[in-house]
């Protein structure tokens, strides 16, 4: 038992040292992988929110490096966990995603992408300083919900991260803030555009600037 009890040690040893060597590896390709922290069980979604925040939060609170390199290494350790591609089909919706053909399909899944990166983004920005509490995650069949609250000047904000199972790892496909969700926002404002035009009209929205 002994024996077993040693060869485990080992090995937890080993996966650690080869979790360090694998992110020491691609921050010598990609100089940004240094500010994202190695999640320790990617299979633990809480795990996952947790080591992103923590990265995220190294890199606002690093003094030396300016806002768009902030923004950038940013982009780098969020964008992966988030399935934009499902987001952009849900904040469409049933009613409105099959009448697009696959090329429109394409370019508004471009475009929607590029504006919710930009907004999520810029939001997370505005925090430096702030504490984090995350809360149990709760389970709803295949999907889990992440809640967690954001402690800034005495005022607290409820956040909860929705995760979906895809390809054997967790991926966010919406945010609720307050109570309100982000897809559920984007929907509505897509709906009113497509009552009152075309899917053209709602391309060129897109390729506008956010609040334009």
């Amino acid at each position: 038992m002994r024996y077993l009890g040693s060869i485990f040690l080992v090995f937890i040893a080993a996966s650690g040292a080869w979790a360090e060597q694998a992110q020491t590896a691609a921050a010598t390709a990609n100089p940004m992988a240094k500010w994202d922290l190695v999640v320790k069980d990617p299979n633990d979604p809480n795990d996952l929110m947790r080591t992103k925040w923590d990265s995220v939060a190294k890199v606002l609170q690093n003094k030396e490096l300016d806002e768009k390199s902030k923004a950038d290494i940013v982009d780098y350790i969020i964008s992966p966990i988030f399935d934009f591609e499902l987001m952009g089909k849900l904040a469409l919706g049933k009613t409105h995603w099959p009448k697009l053909n696959a090329a429109d399909q394409k370019t508004f899944t471009s475009l929607f992408v590029q504006r919710l990166k930009a907004s999520y983004r810029d939001k997370i920005m505005m925090y430096k300083d702030e504490q984090v509490e995350f809360q149990p995650a709760v389970q709803k069949k295949e999907m889990i919900q992440i809640p967690m609250t954001l402690l800034s000047d005495g005022k607290k904000t409820a956040i909860v991260y929705k995760l979906h199972r895809l390809d054997k790892t967790w991926k966010v496909y919406d945010v609720e803030i307050e109570g309100v969700s982000i897809l559920l926002t984007y929907r509505s404002q897509f709906d009113d555009i497509l009552a009152r035009g075309t899917v053209k009209d709602l391309l060129s929205q897109l390729e506008k600037p956010a609040g334009s």
